[in-house]
């Protein structure tokens, strides 16, 4: 009896050992597999990033034509309503442009401060 029942231990532990086996050499398919697919799904991430960079491209190209197109009205609209100052503020830094706009701006914000104060004052004079 003891000869059968240590047959059996063996047979049934080399049998675990065999399953045990079996799930690692599985487990390493599988993740092999993922390795596999994951640089897959990177190969197609590349390639439809490279197919839309012409796409990109093209569409820079057209905004810039349009900006070039609207920026050559604007100067041209400035130099056929100030003359010499127009070519002038064509010709300067986008920076010297967003300061003589700033400048413009505050005159007519303080012009419009003191009609505002006038009115005010003549109101206030009238009472």
């Amino acid at each position: 009896m003891s000869n059968i029942s240590s047959t059996w231990i063996v047979l049934g532990v080399l049998v675990v050992l065999v399953v045990w086996i079996i799930m690692i050499y599985n487990g390493l398919v599988a993740m092999r597999q993922r390795v596999n697919q994951s640089f897959a799904d990177i190969d197609v991430q590349l390639k439809q990033r490279s197919d839309l960079i012409p796409n990109l491209v093209e569409t820079v190209k057209g905004y810039a034509s349009h900006e070039r197109g609207t920026l050559e009205a604007v100067v041209k609209a400035r130099q056929t309503r100030f003359g010499e100052a127009g070519m002038l503020l064509s010709t300067t830094s986008s920076v010297t442009l967003l300061n003589y706009a700033a400048a413009v701006v505050l005159r007519a914000l303080a012009e419009e401060a003191v009609v505002d104060g006038d009115l005010l004052e003549r109101r206030l004079v009238q009472q």
